[in-house]
Parts: C-alpha cells; sequence; structure tokens
C-alpha cells in the first residue's frame, strides 16, 4: 500500500532534452541517455541554433571552425561539367550555365558560388540550409531562406494520409511534398506573425546531413562542442580576472600584538595608509605595525590545459587543430599533411553525399531546363533524351597541399597514368576545359603571329 501511495504522490520527473548543447543543467545529473533521433532533433535544433549562431559571432575558436569547414566544403565553387554526349552541345551548356551562374542571386549580391559557400556555412552553423527557386522575368534566381522561416510549430497530420513535422510536408508514403514557409521577409526587423505558405518541394532546396533515420530538421554541427565552448569562455574570464587581480600591489597593515597605535592627523607615518607606496618611497609605519602584501597564486599549468580544450573543439568539429588555434609552433610536414588528408576525406563524404545531391545537382539540372524553355539554350532532342543535356559531373575545388610544385607533378603524373582526366584537373581548378582550350589556342595563335617562342624562354 505504501509504494502505491509513493508513486501516486511522487512528483513528476521532468522531460529534459539530451542535447548537453540545448539543455540548461550539467551534463551528468543523471544518467545519460538518448532518445528517437526525430523527437530529439526537433526539441534541440532551434536553442542550439540560437547558441551556435551566438558563438560563431563571438567566439574566435568557433569562427576559426566554422570558416575552415565552409572553406574546405565549397572554396571557390563546386563547379559542375556538362555530361552530354555531343561536344558542341556540351560546350554550349558550359557558356550559357557560365554566364546564368553570374546572376543566379535573387538578391544580386554574388554568384552561384557565393551561395553555395553561403549554404555551406549555414549547414555548418543551423545545421541546416534553405534557398527557394524563384522564375520571373529575369530567368531562375535563388533566394536563401534563414532556416526559422520553415514553420518549427507546424506539426500536425493531413486528411489524404500525409502529415506535415515542423513545417515539412509529407505524403503517405513518406516523400517530401511540400514546405510551410513563414510569410516574413528574410530582411524584417521586427518579428510578425501569419499562416505560413505552402511551397512545393520541388522548388525548396534543403541540405543537412542526418543523424540518424527519422531526422527531418537539422542540427548544428557545434553541438558536441558548444557546451565546451562556454565553459572554455568561462575559464579564460576566469584566468584573465586572476591576472588581473595578481597585477595588483595590495598591503595590509598588521597590528602585531594589540597595541599598534593609528597615526593621528597631520602625522607622516599616515601618508602610507592614505596614498600608498610610489618607487623609492620610505615610509615609517605606525607604531606596532607591520605590513605584508598580497601574492595572489597562478593557476598552474593553464595554458596546456586550454591548448586541450581547444584540441577538443577542434575534434568535435571535424576540422584540424591548427585550423582552429592558429598554431603552427609543433607541426611540421607528415603531421599536417597527415591531419589534412583525414580532413580531405571527411569533406568528400560531405561534399558527395550531401552537398552535391542537395544543392548543387538540383540547381545544374533546374539551371539548364530553364534555359533550354527560354530559348537561350538550343535542344533540338530534348524532349527525346532530357537526360542527357541534365546530367553533370560535380567538381569540388583541389585541396591545396603544401607544396604547389609536388601537386601540379601529381595532377600531370595522374593524367598520364590514365587515373584522372583533363576535364577534371581543369574542373578542380574552376575552369572550363573547353574554355581552357580556346584560350590556350589563342595564346598559340598570337605567340606565332608575334614571333614568341616563350617555351625556349623558359628553358633558357
Amino acid at each position: 500500500m505504501a509504494a502505491i501511495l509513493d508513486r501516486l504522490f511522487r512528483p513528476k520527473r521532468q522531460s529534459v532534452r539530451r542535447f548537453d548543447a540545448a539543455g540548461g543543467g550539467r551534463r551528468w545529473d543523471m544518467r545519460p541517455s538518448f532518445g528517437r533521433t526525430g523527437p530529439e532533433t526537433l526539441a534541440a535544433s532551434a536553442p542550439i541554433r540560437s547558441r551556435a549562431r551566438y558563438f560563431v559571432a563571438n567566439d574566435g575558436w568557433a569562427a576559426n571552425g566554422v570558416n575552415a569547414l565552409v572553406t574546405g566544403l565549397v572554396g571557390a565553387g563546386i563547379v559542375p561539367a556538362s555530361a552530354h554526349p555531343d561536344e558542341t552541345i556540351r560546350a554550349m551548356i558550359a557558356e550559357r550555365h557560365t554566364a546564368w551562374a553570374a546572376r543566379a542571386d535573387a538578391e544580386g549580391r554574388t554568384n552561384l558560388y557565393g551561395l553555395q559557400a553561403s549554404m555551406a556555412r549555414d549547414l555548418v552553423v543551423d545545421g541546416e540550409a534553405f534557398a527557394v527557386l524563384e522564375t520571373g522575368a529575369d530567368g531562375l534566381k535563388i533566394r536563401r531562406l534563414p532556416a526559422e522561416m520553415v514553420d518549427e510549430a507546424d506539426t500536425r497530420e493531413l486528411d489524404n494520409g500525409g502529415y506535415v513535422v515542423a513545417g515539412i510536408e509529407f505524403d503517405a508514403a513518406g516523400r517530401r511534398v511540400a514546405y510551410h514557409i513563414l510569410p516574413n521577409r528574410p530582411t524584417s526587423v521586427f518579428a510578425s506573425t501569419g499562416p505560413s505558405v505552402r511551397v512545393p518541394a520541388e522548388r525548396v532546396l534543403h541540405v543537412m546531413v542526418p543523424l540518424g533515420p527519422g531526422q527531418v530538421r537539422g542540427v548544428s554541427w557545434l553541438a558536441p562542442v558548444l557546451l565546451k565552448l562556454s565553459e572554455l569562455n568561462a575559464l579564460e574570464d576566469a584566468l584573465l580576472v586572476g591576472a588581473k587581480v595578481a597585477a595588483l600591489h595590495a598591503g595590509f597593515l598588521v597590528d602585531q600584538n594589540g597595541t599598534g597605535n593609528l597615526p593621528v592627523e597631520g602625522d607622516q607615518r599616515g601618508s602610507v595608509l592614505e596614498s600608498g607606496l610610489e618607487p623609492g618611497t620610505l615610509r615609517f609605519l605606525p607604531s606596532g605595525f607591520d605590513i605584508k602584501f598580497s601574492t595572489p597564486q597562478h593557476a598552474q599549468q593553464t595554458a596546456e590545459f586550454v591548448s586541450h580544450q581547444i584540441r577538443a573543439v577542434a575534434a568535435g568539429l571535424g576540422v584540424p587543430a591548427h585550423l582552429v588555434s592558429g598554431d603552427l609552433r609543433d607541426a611540421n610536414y607528415g603531421s599536417l599533411r597527415a591531419g589534412m588528408i583525414a580532413f580531405r576525406q571527411r569533406l568528400e563524404a560531405i561534399q558527395f553525399n550531401s552537398l552535391i545531391p542537395q544543392f548543387c545537382a538540383p540547381v545544374f539540372e533546374r539551371a539548364v531546363m530553364a534555359l533550354i524553355l527560354s530559348g537561350d539554350t538550343d535542344a533540338p532532342d530534348f524532349e527525346r533524351d532530357p537526360g542527357a543535356y541534365l546530367a553533370a559531373e560535380h567538381y569540388p575545388p583541389a585541396m591545396p597541399w603544401l607544396d604547389p610544385a609536388k601537386d601540379v607533378n601529381a595532377t600531370v603524373t595522374a593524367i598520364e597514368a590514365g587515373l584522372m582526366s583533363r576535364r577534371q584537373a581543369v574542373a578542380e581548378r574552376g575552369y572550363s576545359v573547353e574554355a581552357l582550350d580556346r584560350e590556350i589556342a589563342a595564346d598559340r595563335k598570337r605567340e606565332a603571329a608575334l614571333a614568341l617562342n616563350l617555351q625556349e624562354s623558359r628553358n633558357v
């Protein structure tokens, strides 16, 4: 009977978020556990996103790590290369797409590759990136959206067997069919309310790297390190305050036997109490008093501990430590190369498994489709074989190593051994092989017309 009453009147245990970065208490105030990925990520995504934005804007270590990831993922841009079997059509698509890419931004602030970098930054900081494809009088445009504009509060069942989860609508088969976007302008200064607008999924680009099945919205990549960044900031503040206190030269008069007489007004011995000490000053102390100076203890081995914490932050972000700290004192050629190889492998997995299929490939297909439908690009057999026009290879920029000469020699060797094509090597440098060949041919023609022999001059 007592056990039953105890269960009835026992206070209910409050539910807590299992992401440390989204929780409000200490990490180990209970046994660690994690629920289903979908509910956990939905509950944690918004507070983690807010805190991640704060630290990236205010913390140098976080900003360095995010910049390293964005630069590694996109660099100068992930360049598409048409895979159409006809060389003439392939060159035409490349030329038209390059012209469109220069004006792809709906806000007119950057080009397609600048949008790629911005989407990659949103992916890292917010855990997800959104953009809407808009078609108007000036053609196809891409407009970025903040993650919070996709209505996170909209979760419901639909009459047709479909359902909406955090602003993303699914059909009965679990396929994404629409996004419910709040009508606020991304540039709005003041928050406003209103019913969300249903936008078909084919017009929305949603980039995220899921943690597990059932996840609908992304979680910031800074989630594993936000708490550590907060504690690291607190530690640095404490060390700074300690250093300021240690810099204070404070003295205390001690009455040694209880018989000390305090100085009277006008007594020169009292000046030590009123004005302190100056360099080279000699003062009389009141009778019976001694003086002791404060000697605050500096924290021991703090520099190594802070360095360890920064390395832990870098490990949580999956970034080599020197790209977060900027400290190359203990680095050498072998360690830097080993760290960058592992970093490159991680980036390639994200590029080819998430960023390219979720953003780059859909954008290329929609752009080529829009160019063909508008008449800007000739496609006589498009209806018969549309896939040939929309097919493309996407080449992320080659990651520079520590020795450019060795990099070039390695590329030349790979081409000569048949392990890489010139098209791939040129695309990794952000160029079109057709355009490069035309430029080289023009250079050779101009050199011949001017009787120049640059090759001979280089060999001298």
